[in-house]
């Protein structure tokens, strides 16, 4: 449901940055606007929190951002509380940029590995991935996870590509469930 309703909003908000000729400039504030609720972990509590009213809430939004970032972007996040969606911001901004770096070639892979990859298998994974897809560039996340075993699982947006010996496992095991002994 969230992936749903980042994809909205996040939709909503990439139309506003793209009919407005703004992307980049409303990209460089979501960042920022992405750091500073990153440092300040009490002021998202205090916009999640259920005793402070919603009016409330849309007031410390305007005192907060009103003049500091472009009006399009205030407005927006004064609709993300009206709405009660808060707590979904951060994943409607990785939506919006993730969406405005997809016009521009650049693809967000995010590679998992059982074990830190070495330069050169890095640099292979990332060839293989620029020649199955049609992205310029590459914005790689990796990330580590003995859980998997062995293998690696890439993922680009909604796409993943699961080579992991553990999902591998996984499906023999529920194969051999499936299995009826007479």
């Amino acid at each position: 449901m969230a992936k749903l309703i980042s994809g909205v909003y996040g939709e909503a908000l990439y139309d506003t940055a793209v009919s407005s000729g703004r992307a980049d400039d409303m990209m460089e504030e979501i960042g920022v606007i992405k750091k500073v609720l990153d440092e300040n972990p009490d002021f998202t509590k205090l916009m999640l929190h259920p005793s402070v009213s919603k009016e409330d809430k849309k007031k410390i939004v305007e005192e907060t951002f009103r003049g500091r970032v472009m009006d399009e972007l205030t407005g927006f996040i004064l609709t993300v509380v009206e709405k009660e969606r808060f707590k979904e911001l951060d994943s409607i901004f990785e939506y919006f940029t993730d969406r405005i770096k997809a016009d521009r070639g650049i693809g967000v892979v995010y590679i998992t590995s059982p074990m830190d990859l070495d330069i050169n298998t890095r640099l292979a994974v990332e060839d293989r991935i620029r020649q199955t897809t049609s992205y310029a560039t590459l914005e790689t996340h990796y990330t580590v996870d003995p859980s998997i075993i062995g293998g690696i699982v890439i993922r680009i947006g909604d796409r993943v590509a699961d080579a992991s010996v553990k999902t591998r496992l996984d499906d023999l095991t529920s194969k051999l469930l499936d299995i009826q002994l007479g």
